[in-house]
């Protein structure tokens, strides 16, 4: 049985009914999706408030109108070699479900690149490589207009970063 990995559906009806839609963005030359209804905006790259002893890959805040945000560095939390962030540099705000309710998390990408609707069926599983990567955070692989498209779990790929506090002291 042979299945084509290339569907991409241009109507916003059968993309609906058949699969979803994502946004795709490119980090460390590979490109990226997730689901463009966990997206809340796309800002350009600003500078954020470092926070003491937080993760590596966690940038610092920011303020988005009055609501405090967690920033990631996508490339650390991918482990991706380090670059300077340069004009195409953007923050995908994005929505992610924890055990603590729904937060918002900011994360720095390389560029935005386009949606594409994708239906289920082109969806490929990850395929498993034997215990060298990790591959909890990408939900699956399609394949749209001849590339590759490593669609992300974007609840476990922050997952440390809203479920985690930092050690507080108390006086008393």
């Amino acid at each position: 049985m042979t299945q084509s990995m290339s569907t991409v559906e241009s109507s916003p009806s059968n993309a609906a009914a058949a699969g979803a839609q994502y946004l795709t963005f490119v980090c460390g030359g590979e490109e990226y999706g997730v689901e463009i209804l966990r997206v809340q905006e796309i800002k350009g790259w600003d500078h954020v408030t470092r926070v003491p002893y937080a993760p590596p890959y966690v940038l610092g805040v920011m303020n988005l109108r009055g609501m405090i945000v967690p920033v990631i560095d996508l490339r650390t939390r991918l482990k991706l070699q380090k670059r300077d962030f340069d004009a195409s540099t953007v923050v995908i705000v994005v929505r992610v479900r924890s055990s603590r309710g729904e937060k918002t998390v900011g994360i720095v990408v390389d560029a935005v690149s386009e949606v594409y609707s994708v239906v289920a069926d082109a969806i490929q599983p990850v395929p498993e490589l034997g215990g060298i990567a990790d591959g909890s955070c990408v939900r699956g692989i399609a394949t749209v207009d001849g590339k590759m498209v490593m669609l992300l779990d974007i609840d476990s790929l922050v997952a440390a970063c809203v479920e985690t506090d930092a050690p507080r002291s108390q006086n008393g």
